[in-house]
């Protein structure tokens, strides 16, 4: 979710950042739960606190971040409906067995265009 987060902090002057990481996918396949990273910096100010991510699929990686950071407010682009009770907002529902492909997470294709200042001639 630091794509979006970046976007939001920068349109709501969100100056202090931090990240949460929490792998559960090995390339497609759903596995256990493995805390990365926890929240830097937690002081007794959940109120305070915007939780971002791209997606909420089971709500197993929603459920350990909400026990990380319990008052934090949560929002996310993409919720699936076994997820959703782990979000308070989410720009759109989509259905359980829907694969998405962020454009952050996908592989150059040979339909892939290059940057004008890349462009020989």
């Amino acid at each position: 979710g630091l794509i979006p987060a970046a976007i939001i902090a920068r349109e709501l002057d969100i100056h202090y950042v931090d990240t949460v990481c929490i792998s559960s996918y090995t390339l497609e396949h759903q596995g256990e739960l493995s805390i990365l990273k926890k929240v830097t910096e937690f002081k007794d100010r959940e109120d305070r606190y915007l939780i971002i991510d791209d997606l909420v699929d089971t709500g197993k990686t929603g459920k350990a971040v909400r026990d990380m950071i319990p008052g934090a407010y949560f929002a996310t682009v993409y919720a699936k409906p076994d997820g959703r009770p782990m979000v308070d907002t989410f720009v759109t529902e989509v259905s359980q067995d829907t694969w998405v492909l962020f454009p952050w997470d996908s592989e150059i294709t040979s339909n892939f265009v290059n940057p004008i200042i890349n462009k020989n001639g």
